[in-house]
C-alpha cells in the first residue's frame, strides 16, 4: 500500500500539472489548501453568528406585528417543513452544478430573505421573508460537503469537528450581539440588515476563495488509501489537504437547462432511496430524537423537579454549548486515539450519550444534572460528527452533497417528531422525555451492533447505481 508521502507526491505532481495547464484557480499546494479550509471555518462562523443574532428575536417581532400564537407556530412549522423537503434537493443540486455556484446561490438568497425580514412591517412580509431562507438556508451542509471533497477520509472527522466548533462559537456570540442591538431604536430591523450584510460578506469570501476548476480523476481513490495508512501526525497535517476536486467543481455547467438539472437531482435521490443506507439514516433519526427529547422542555423539567429558575437553566445550556465547541476542537486527538475507526467511536459515544441521558432522567440532585450536561456536550458533538463521517464513508464521497442533504432532512423529521413525543411523555412524568430518549438510543446502539460488519468494511457499500 502506498505511503502518505507517496500519495502526497502524487498530489503535488497533480498540482504542478494544473498550474502548467493554465492555473485558473488554485488550491494547488498544501498551504493553499489549508488556507482554503480555514476560510471555510470563517464562513461557518459568520453564518451561524448572523443567524443567531436574529432568530431569538423573531418571536417578539412577529408578536409586535399583531400575530397570534397560532400564527407564530404556523410560520415556524412552515419554515421547518421547507427545510425538510429542500435540504435533499439542494444538497443533490450542489453535487450536480458544483459547490461554488450552489454555495453562492444559497448564501445570496438567504441574504435576500434576511433583507426582506428587515423590511417586514406586516405578518405577510414576515412570512414571505422566511420562504427564501427556508428553501436555501443550507450553507452549512454545502460547506461540509465541500470540506469532504477537500480532505481525506482519515482527516474528515477532525476537519468537520473544527468546522462545527467555529460555527458553534458564532452561535454562542450571536445572541449576545443581537440582544444588545435590539435595545437600540428599531433594533430588530437593524439586526436583520446587519445579518443580511454578514451573508453578503460571506458570499464575497466564498467568491474569492482559491477555487480550482480542474478535475483530478484519481484523487477520490487516494482518500481511502490515506485513511488506512499509519503515518505521523506531522505528515498527515501537510498531506490531508487536496485541490478542489469534482465535487467542488462539477463537470456539469450550472447554466444548463433547469429541466436537466431537476431530472438529474431526482435520479440521484432515487439512487439514495434504493441504496443500503437506511440503517445509517435510522440511527441518525433515533439519536437525534433522543437528544432532542433531552433538551425539550429542559427549563420546565428542571423547574418541576428541582425548583431551578429559568436563568440558571439558561446558564447551564450556554455552558453545555461552550463545552460542545471545545469537544469539536478535541476531535483530532480522540480520532487518533481510536485509530480513525469512526464506527467504534460512534458506538462508544452513542452508548455514553445513552448512559448520560439515563443519569439525567434518574437524577436526584442538580449535581447529577450538571455532571450529565458536562459530558453530554462532548458525546453528542462527537456523535454528530461521526454519523456524518459514516454516511460519507459508506455512501461514497461522490454524492456527498446528496448524502448530507438527506441526513439534514432526517434531522428535520426528528425536530418535528420530538416535540410531540416530549409533550406526550411529559404528561406522565417530568422524567418521561429523557426516559423515552434512552429507549430510542438503545435501539440505535442495537442497530449499530447488528450491522457492525457493514460499517467496518470501509465503504464497501455504495449507491447501487454507481
Amino acid at each position: 500500500m502506498p505511503s502518505i508521502a507517496a500519495a502526497g507526491r502524487g498530489s503535488g505532481a497533480a498540482a504542478v500539472r494544473m498550474a502548467e495547464d493554465g492555473g485558473r484557480g488554485a488550491a494547488t499546494s498544501p498551504t493553499a489548501a489549508r488556507r482554503f479550509v480555514r476560510c471555510l471555518y470563517v464562513v461557518g462562523f459568520l453564518d451561524l453568528f448572523g443567524v443567531s443574532m436574529v432568530v431569538p428575536l423573531m418571536s417578539l417581532h412577529i408578536k409586535s406585528l399583531g400575530a397570534s400564537h397560532t400564527v407564530v407556530g404556523i410560520i415556524g412549522s412552515l419554515y421547518g417543513i421547507m427545510q425538510l423537503f429542500s435540504s435533499t434537493f439542494v444538497g443533490c443540486w450542489s453535487d450536480i452544478v458544483g459547490r461554488r455556484y450552489s454555495l453562492l446561490a444559497c448564501i445570496l438568497l438567504s441574504a435576500l430573505g434576511y433583507f426582506l425580514l428587515g423590511a417586514s412591517t406586516s405578518v405577510f412580509l414576515f412570512a414571505l421573508s422566511r420562504v427564501p431562507v427556508g428553501i436555501f438556508k443550507h450553507t452549512l451542509s454545502i460547506s461540509k460537503a465541500l470540506l469532504s471533497d477537500l480532505v481525506s477520509e482519515r482527516d474528515r472527522p477532525l476537519v468537520m469537528g473544527r468546522f462545527n466548533a467555529a460555527s458553534g462559537v458564532g452561535f454562542i456570540l450571536g445572541p449576545v450581539v443581537g440582544g444588545y442591538l435590539t435595545e437600540l431604536e428599531d433594533g430588530f430591523y437593524r439586526t436583520s440588515f446587519i445579518c443580511a450584510s454578514i451573508f453578503l460578506l460571506n458570499a464575497g469570501l466564498v467568491w474569492m476563495l482559491p477555487w480550482n476548476e480542474e478535475n483530478i480523476v484519481n484523487m477520490k481513490h487516494e482518500h481511502s488509501k490515506k485513511r488506512t495508512d499509519n503515518s505521523s501526525p506531522i505528515r498527515d497535517r501537510d498531506s490531508h489537504m487536496k485541490p478542489v476536486t469534482n465535487g467542488a467543481m462539477a463537470n456539469d455547467s450550472p447554466f444548463q437547462s433547469p429541466w436537466v438539472q431537476i431530472a438529474t437531482v431526482l435520479k440521484r435521490i432515487k439512487e439514495i432511496a434504493s441504496s443500503d443506507l437506511w440503517d445509517i439514516f435510522l440511527i441518525r433519526l433515533l439519536m437525534s430524537v433522543a437528544i432532542l427529547l433531552y433538551y425539550s422542555n429542559f427549563t420546565l423539567a428542571l423547574d418541576e423537579r428541582f425548583g431551578v429558575k429559568p436563568l440558571f437553566s439558561g446558564y447551564l445550556m450556554s455552558y453545555s454549548s461552550t463545552l460542545g465547541v471545545l469537544a469539536g476542537c478535541l476531535l483530532g486527538p480522540i480520532t487518533r486515539l481510536y485509530q480513525h475507526n469512526t464506527y467504534r467511536l460512534l458506538l462508544h459515544s452513542s452508548t455514553f450519550t445513552c448512559v448520560l441521558i439515563l443519569l439525567y432522567a434518574s437524577a436526584l440532585g442538580m449535581w447529577m444534572v450538571i455532571l450529565s450536561s458536562t459530558f453530554l456536550a462532548f458525546s453528542t458533538t462527537i456523535g454528530r460528527t461521526c454519523i456524518i463521517d459514516l454516511e460519507l464513508t459508506i455512501g461514497g464521497n461522490e454524492a456527498s452533497g446528496t448524502l448530507l442533504g438527506v441526513g439534514q432532512s432526517v434531522t428535520s423529521v426528528g425536530r418535528i417528531i420530538a416535540p410531540l413525543l416530549s409533550g406526550i411523555a411529559q404528561e406522565f412524568s417530568p422524567c418521561g422525555p429523557p426516559s423515552l430518549g434512552v429507549g430510542l438510543a438503545l435501539i440505535a446502539i442495537l442497530i449499530m451492533n447488528i450491522n457492525k460488519q457493514k460499517y467496518c468494511s470501509s465503504g464497501n457499500v455504495k449507491l447501487k447505481n454507481q
